[in-house]
């Protein structure tokens, strides 16, 4: 009974023991607890600071997301018949003909966003938002919706000009884009996969932006504010609530948001708008040089301290530029009082100067500095844009345009090789299944081809379902293919 009585006596010690414990444990959890809850505790400061923040981002929101708008459009494409070796059997086709092989056509819808920028109904987007367009529907951040009418558009710098029949309507400040600073916080609005009035935040990532290969004149704003497809057109926004970008495309390899954004800055699109309103196409300026980046290994052939400037390759006859004594070889490091590091800011300076000014250039020849004046001309209009085919044969579609220094360089050819490049190619273009975006195009049946009017000539008398001999440049290698009508 003893043993018994003790064992019973040590087991009730040893459960009061941990009860105890466990006491002190959750009384000293509670108070670890406590102190680490009352250490977290927010500041008053740091609440209003965000609330302020918050409240100033919904502000600027809130001024400038009536003058968004979304756009939706379509469009037909043809789809070329089925093209399985199979339907080219004689066979086949004595008691079938050509019904599985002719094109069939469907309806496209596409999404983007726009604004506007005056009261009077004009709205600025993406030229790639309208591109092609049957018909375009804008609808107001009110629900209003309206038709929309192409009023001009130019692929060059991807700017997109509509008009509604509308008037009374809410606008945006223009912005001054030059002024932009890196790490500058901007607003990106728009309608994402058709959400409209989505905004979102970020900053300047940078500024100046070219060689990106959206558009043939490239300085734009990098930002890492969300955009994503359906963004395009839309605005980019200073905390001012000033327009000072249009967000044109995204670097992605999932076809989403990277954190990568580009815009183009509103000081180019306002004078690309107001050239398509008032005269109806884009009067750009042009003096008549190619020219080139200085590579380290070109800077040092010409004696230069420095890889700034753009380099001339060569000056066209009878041009401003020859007029006043440019020479090949040149290096141009300013332009009318501003300094020219690359050669995309001395193209997109010489397109914005208005066709009959004089400007003022420094230039370095021989490793001395000298200054020239010429009075700026006007970019001849077969220079201005590619040239899109719409001939009833098997190029129609094909989108080509003239080589320049820049493509020679990007694209790594040849300087001796002649042609035209292709830049686009429709959906329903019977050359989608052989050409291909930047091919170039040296030879079409056995003719030379030196640049787009060449091209033009040729392609014009290229009957209709008439096989086509093509002599191209593909990556590296010189081929021949045909476009075949059968």
């Amino acid at each position: 009974m003893f043993s018994k009585g003790k064992r019973l006596c040590t087991i009730l010690t040893f459960i009061r023991t941990w009860f105890i414990l466990g006491l002190i444990f959750s009384f000293n959890f509670g108070a670890w607890s406590y102190t680490y809850a009352s250490d977290s505790k927010i500041s008053q400061q740091s609440i209003d600071i965000l609330t302020q923040i918050g409240q100033a981002t919904a502000e600027i929101a809130e001024a400038v997301k009536p003058a968004i708008v979304n756009i939706s459009t379509t469009r037909t494409i043809k789809i070329q018949g089925n093209t399985n070796p199979f339907l080219d059997d004689p066979f086949f086709r004595r008691f079938f003909g050509d019904q599985f092989r002719a094109p069939k056509e469907r309806k496209t819808a596409s999404l983007g966003s726009g604004v506007i920028v005056d009261s009077k109904g004009y709205i600025l987007t993406a030229n790639h938002v309208i591109q092609g367009a049957e018909e375009i529907n804008v609808t107001l951040s009110d629900k209003r919706e309206f038709k929309g009418k192409i009023v001009g558009n130019d692929a060059m710098t991807d700017i997109g000009i509509i008009k509604i029949d509308a008037d009374n309507l809410p606008t945006i400040k223009w912005g001054d884009s030059d002024k932009l600073k890196v790490a500058e916080t901007v607003l990106a609005i728009g309608s994402p996969y058709g959400l409209s009035q989505t905004v979102t935040t970020g900053i300047v990532s940078a500024v100046g932006r070219a060689n990106v290969g959206i558009a043939d004149y490239e300085d734009f704003i990098q930002t890492d504010a969300a955009i994503n497809p359906g963004n395009s057109g839309g605005a980019l926004v200073n905390v001012r609530g000033e327009l000072v970008g249009i967000n044109t495309a995204i670097f992605s390899t999932s076809g989403g948001y990277q954190g990568i954004g580009f815009a183009i800055p509103t000081n180019m699109a306002k004078t690309v708008m107001d050239s398509l309103i008032k005269k109806g196409k884009v009067i750009r300026g042009w003096f008549g040089v190619t020219i080139q980046p200085l590579t380290p290994e070109l800077a040092k052939q010409f004696d230069l301290k420095e890889e700034k400037g753009a380099l001339v390759g060569d000056v066209i006859e009878g041009s401003p530029a020859e007029k006043a004594g440019l020479q090949r070889g040149d290096v141009i490091i300013e332009y009318d009082g501003k300094k020219i590091e690359e050669p995309y800011q001395l193209r997109n300076m010489v397109a914005n100067t208005t066709p009959g000014q004089e400007v003022e250039l420094k230039i370095i020849r021989e490793n001395k500095t000298e200054t020239k004046k010429l009075t700026i001309g006007e970019l001849p209009a077969e220079m201005q844009k590619p040239s899109k085919s719409e001939y009833n044969n098997l190029l129609r579609g094909v989108t080509v345009q003239d080589l320049t220094p820049e493509i020679y360089n990007k694209l790594n050819i040849p300087k001796k090789l002649k042609g035209v490049i292709i830049s686009d190619i429709d959906e329903d273009s019977p050359a989608t299944m052989v050409l291909k975006e930047g091919d170039v195009l040296q030879e079409i049946n056995r003719q030379k081809i030196n640049n787009v009017r060449d091209y033009e000539n040729v392609a014009a008398k290229i009957k209709p379902g008439e096989n086509i001999l093509l002599f191209i440049f593909r990556s590296g290698s010189s081929l021949y293919v045909t476009l075949s009508g059968k």
